[in-house]
């Protein structure tokens, strides 16, 4: 395979699943001696993706604003200059500016066009650009799914389901019984070093991560006499002190405050899987993917989620028992309850490994410029 460069467009570089993508392709194709590119307005993961020996071009190709269509004749230029062979947009305002410059370049000597669906966005002309693709990649068979359903005139022969990966050697498997890791958590929030059961639910602090399901079920837990605490790693965050209080009102109505821990996103977060008997992922709404799941699951813990979206369609594959009926708390309780007295069995090997996204998405490039 000849030497490619490749043009990947997205918002910015703060942190989240599109940019752990874009940085991931980006140390794939530098590694396999391509040349990688990244335009976004910046951010805190600009200095990694350039450790790796990717570039980066600062345009705030993300902001919704008449004034950000400007930026289109600069990405032709740069598509021009750069000899680019693919473009790759992730997200719907890049991508649009992407296809326009595009669309200024002479058609033999184009560089081809891949999408990436990200996310369930809501269905209209706006979202239909990342169904625009020569290449679409669906990060699951939910977002396949989903993009057929809403654009139908969609061929499905562009598609290809190329699943999120989880690097397991940063996910490392850890018996169970190994207390070391609920030890050093309980160094630093001691409520949590307890013998009872700790559950853990990470993501940021919104309503549609399903916070308040999860205090919900730790009082219930609580009730029936299991010593159970709660870790919500990500819900104190610059920004969204309101949202924290409420969830801290509610937890003292439920009388579980005292076992209970909101705090900042944790870079540690594979060591927080392994201190955690039960992980839970309880959004509101579907997920295209749920990455959550796979991390657990590779570290050795069982996930407790909503049957629904990209959560529901890995627990199907990988721990069926995980998956419950959307928003039955009832019956989240109940399966809750037998997970913690009979830890399941789990699959030995994920499937859905860092280093097949990475080998599978750069046969699509080979794929388009053979």
């Amino acid at each position: 395979m000849r030497r490619l460069t490749v043009v990947q467009l997205l918002p910015a570089l703060h942190s989240g699943g599109v940019e752990r993508s874009t940085l991931e392709i980006a140390q794939a194709l530098v590694a396999a001696g391509h040349r990688a590119i990244v335009v976004s307005a910046g951010g805190r993961l600009v200095e990694p993706l350039l450790d790796s020996g990717a570039e980066h071009l600062t345009l705030d190709i993300g902001r919704k604003s008449p004034l950000t269509l400007r930026h289109a004749g600069g990405l032709r230029r740069l598509f021009a200059e750069v000899g680019a062979d693919i473009v790759h947009a992730r997200s719907r305002l890049p991508a649009w500016l992407g296809w326009y410059a595009l669309r200024g370049l002479p058609a033999a000597g184009r560089p081809r066009w891949v999408t990436t669906m990200h996310g369930l966005n809501s269905p209209g002309r706006y979202s239909a650009i990342m169904a625009s693709g020569e290449r679409v990649i669906c990060v699951s068979q939910t977002v396949r799914d989903y993009l057929l359903a809403n654009y139908p005139g969609t061929d499905p022969a562009l598609l290809r389901v190329i699943p999120r990966g989880v690097d397991v050697a940063q996910f490392p498997r850890v018996a169970r019984n190994d207390r070391r890791p609920r030890l050093a958590l309980a160094a630093q929030h001691p409520q949590l070093g307890g013998e009872g059961p700790l559950l853990l639910l990470p993501g940021r602090g919104t309503r549609l991560k399903g916070h308040h399901r999860s205090l919900r079920l730790l009082a219930a837990l609580r009730a029936r006499g299991i010593p159970a605490t709660l870790w919500m790693p990500g819900t104190r965050e610059p920004g969204r002190e309101s949202y924290a209080g409420e969830l801290e009102r509610l937890a003292a109505s439920l009388q579980v405050a005292d076992a209970l821990v909101m705090s900042p996103p944790t870079s540690r977060i594979a060591q927080a899987y392994a201190a955690s008997d039960l992980v839970l992922q309880l959004s509101e709404q579907p997920e295209a993917f749920g990455r959550t799941v796979l991390e657990a699951l590779a570290v050795g813990r069982p996930v407790l989620g909503w049957n629904h979206g990209g959560v529901g369609e890995l627990l199907a594959q990988l721990q069926p028992g995980g998956a419950v009926a959307r928003f039955d708390e009832p019956a989240l309780l109940a399966r809750a309850l037998e997970l913690l007295a009979t830890p399941p069995a789990l699959p030995a090997r994920i499937p859905f490994t860092l280093q097949a996204m990475q080998r599978d998405t750069l046969k699509i490039y080979d794929e388009l410029v053979g």
